[in-house]
């Protein structure tokens, strides 16, 4: 059983597993899905086409599924989908998707703070923190383990790579590939995200074979098609490299 506060509005169509929580003067809209276990904090407002899965919290104020800030939308029904066992903290704002993709989703185990921003049509992975403000824009893909520091912005269409660090205040313009820090203005690479992939499990070998695939990207005075070329003829096509070289062949945008 939920326990839901007298002041909570809960359309009675909306779906709410059990052994959770509903807190005072939240709004629950009647197309929603609330898995177990979940805690949904004071003054929420979670929209039609929310899919929720078990045991997350959202806290004070928050919003999940309201309408995409795109004038391209036209009332079309779409979803905004949370993993299991995700934090969404004060104030966020998740706004459904369009008819482009259909949903907008933030995976499993993600840390959403404060005041941040998930656009229309976004796909956020798993284990992905999202400090306080981040902003991202329409269409944005973020790989599983991705950071993004506080008030960092990510420009529509932008892919950042898995187990990248975005530090706080910068904003991405260009794709941000796989594994790496990335800072300063205009956005550069920063060397490798070696802290956050040796806590991973990431061995030194590991780390050492990526150190040479962006030495060779970066630092070689090559451009990007001959330093791919070099690191297919002169390093192991590892799992990890191959993340990074799938990653820049679809770079749309191109990398930072």
């Amino acid at each position: 059983m939920t326990t839901i506060h007298p002041t909570a509005i809960v359309d009675p169509r909306a779906e709410i597993g059990d052994h959770g929580e509903i807190g005072p003067y939240s709004v629950i809209e009647g197309d929603v899905v609330v898995g177990e276990g979940c805690t949904v904090g004071p003054h929420v407002y979670i929209a039609n086409g929310a899919r929720i899965g078990n045991q997350v919290a959202i806290h004070k104020g928050a919003v999940v599924a309201t309408l995409p800030q795109d004038l391209k939308f036209g009332g079309e029904k779409t979803l905004f989908e949370i993993g299991d066992h995700t934090v969404v903290r004060e104030f966020c704002t998740l706004n459904r998707g369009t008819a482009a993709h259909g949903k907008s989703r933030v995976g499993s185990n993600c840390l959403l703070m404060a005041y941040a921003h998930v656009a229309h049509d976004c796909t956020v992975g798993d284990h992905v923190i999202l400090a306080n403000a981040v902003q991202i824009g329409g269409h944005v893909t973020i790989e599983d383990w991705a950071i993004l520091g506080g008030m960092a912005a990510v420009h529509q269409f932008v892919h950042v790579g898995q187990h990248s660090m975005i530090g706080g205040t910068f904003r991405a313009i260009k794709d941000v590939p796989p594994y790496i820090l990335a800072s300063g203005e205009p956005l550069r690479y920063s060397g490798l995200n070696s802290v956050g992939l040796r806590r991973r499990g990431f061995q030194s070998e590991t780390l050492s074979t990526l150190k040479k695939v962006y030495r060779l990207l970066y630092r070689s005075q090559l451009n990007v098609s001959q330093a791919v070329e070099r690191i297919r003829q002169e390093l192991e096509i590892t799992e990890p490299v191959q993340n990074i070289l799938t990653f820049i062949e679809n770079a749309d945008r191109g990398i930072i």
